[in-house]
C-alpha cells in the first residue's frame, strides 16, 4: 500500500463491516467507508476513516467512493429476514452488488472481497455440517434474504469468470459480539434471552462465531484467498437451547426448559408479520424464520482455516463480548 492508496469498506457503520474497518485500520491502512446518509454513525465514532456518504445502488456516489481505491471490502447488505416489500430486499443485495462491482473494476481496484453467507449454502437433507461444495439455486432459497444472497454471489461469480473481476468470496455463518447496535437478528435473540423474554424455544442449531474472527477473515482472504473461491468464515456449531443456557448462565438467569414444535408457531408468526405491517418494525417471530429453523444451519470452515489462516475462538467469548456491549449500550436494562 502507498500512502495514495485507499481501502474503500461498504456497509462501514454496521456491525460486520465496521468490525472489517477496524481491522483494516489496525493494519496501518488508509479507509474509506461508504455509508448511507440515513445509517446511524456510532460504530465509526472517533475512528481515523473518510467517510463517504452514498447508497450502493447509486452508480454515481459508488464510482465517486471507488476513486484512488486500491482493495475493497464489500460487505454492504440488507440483513432482514421480513420487510414490508421483500423484493425490495433482493434488489438492494442484487442491484447494490452489481453496481459496486461494476465501478471498482472500472476503477482498476487491485483486489476484492466480496461479503456473501453462509445462507447460499444447502443444509437442507444435509446429515452433517456443509463445506462451500453445497451451492444453493435461488429457487431452493427459503425467502428474499437467502434468495437475494445467492443471487449476488452468482454476479461475482460472473464477473470473474467472464470479465476477470479480482474478487474472492467470503461466507460469513451468524457474527456475534460487540457493536450490534441494530442489532442484527441474532443480536435481538441475545438481547431477547438475556432480559428473560424467550421462555421456550424451538429445535434448531446455528453456527455462530465471534464478529471481530469473521472480520480478520476478511483480512486473510484479501491477503491469502484465492481468485473466484468461496471460504467459509465460521466458528462453533451450537444447538438454539445450548446458546440459551450459555446466555442464562453468563447472566445469572435460569435457561428455558420447554422445547416447543413448530407448527403451533405458525399463526404466530403470521401475526407477527401483520402487525409489523402496520407498525413497520420487524417482526421478533417470522415464516421464514421458523422455516429456516427446521434445518441445522451447520457448517465446515476447514478451507479458510487452511488456505486463509483463520482462527475462530471459541464462540461463548462472542457471547460474553456481546452482553458486555449490550449491557454498556444499555439494551439490557
Amino acid at each position: 500500500m502507498t500512502v495514495n492508496d485507499y481501502v474503500l469498506v461498504t456497509g462501514a457503520s454496521g456491525f460486520l463491516g465496521s468490525a472489517v474497518l477496524r481491522q483494516a485500520l489496525a493494519r496501518g491502512w488508509r479507509v474509506r467507508a461508504l455509508v448511507r446518509a440515513s445509517s446511524p454513525r456510532a460504530n465509526l465514532a472517533d475512528l481515523p476513516v473518510e467517510v463517504v456518504l452514498g447508497d450502493m445502488r447509486d452508480p454515481a456516489a459508488v464510482a465517486a467512493a471507488m476513486q484512488g481505491v486500491r482493495y475493497l471490502f464489500h460487505v454492504a447488505a440488507d440483513y432482514r429476514l421480513w420487510a414490508p416489500d421483500p423484493e425490495e430486499i433482493v434488489r438492494t443485495n442484487v442491484d447494490g452488488t452489481m453496481a459496486v462491482m461494476e465501478a471498482a473494476q472500472q476503477a482498476g481496484v487491485e483486489r476484492v472481497v466480496y461479503t456473501s453467507s453462509v445462507a447460499t449454502l444447502r443444509v437442507a437433507g444435509a446429515s452433517a455440517p456443509v463445506d462451500e461444495t453445497a451451492a444453493l439455486t435461488p429457487h431452493e432459497a427459503i425467502g428474499a434474504y437467502k434468495r437475494s444472497k445467492v443471487l449476488a454471489e452468482r454476479v461475482v461469480e460472473r464477473m470473474v469468470a467472464e470479465r476477470g473481476l479480482p474478487a474472492v468470496i467470503v461466507n460469513p455463518s451468524t457474527p456475534i459480539g460487540p457493536r450490534d447496535v441494530r442489532p442484527t437478528p441474532t443480536g435481538r435473540i441475545i438481547v431477547e434471552a438475556a432480559t428473560g423474554k424467550i421462555p421456550a424455544f424451538v429445535e434448531t442449531g446455528l453456527n455462530l462465531a465471534h464478529v471481530d474472527d469473521v472480520a480478520a477473515g476478511h483480512i486473510q482472504a484479501l491477503e491469502h484467498g484465492r481468485t473466484g473461491e468461496r471460504y467459509i468464515l465460521g466458528g462453533d456449531d451450537v444447538m438454539l437451547q445450548q446458546m440459551l443456557r450459555d446466555i442464562a448462565g453468563l447472566c445469572g438467569r435460569r435457561p428455558p426448559t420447554v422445547q416447543l414444535p413448530r407448527w403451533p408457531l405458525y399463526p404466530l408468526a403470521h401475526a407477527a408479520e401483520a402487525v409489523a405491517r402496520l407498525t413497520r418494525k420487524e417482526p421478533f417471530i417470522t415464516v421464514d424464520g421458523l422455516t429456516m429453523s427446521k434445518y441445522k444451519m451447520f457448517f465446515r470452515c476447514d478451507k479458510a482455516r487452511r488456505e486463509l489462516g483463520y482462527q475462530p475462538r471459541p464462540y461463548t467469548e462472542g457471547l460474553r463480548d456481546a452482553l458486555a456491549w449490550f449491557r454498556e449500550a444499555g439494551y439490557l436494562r
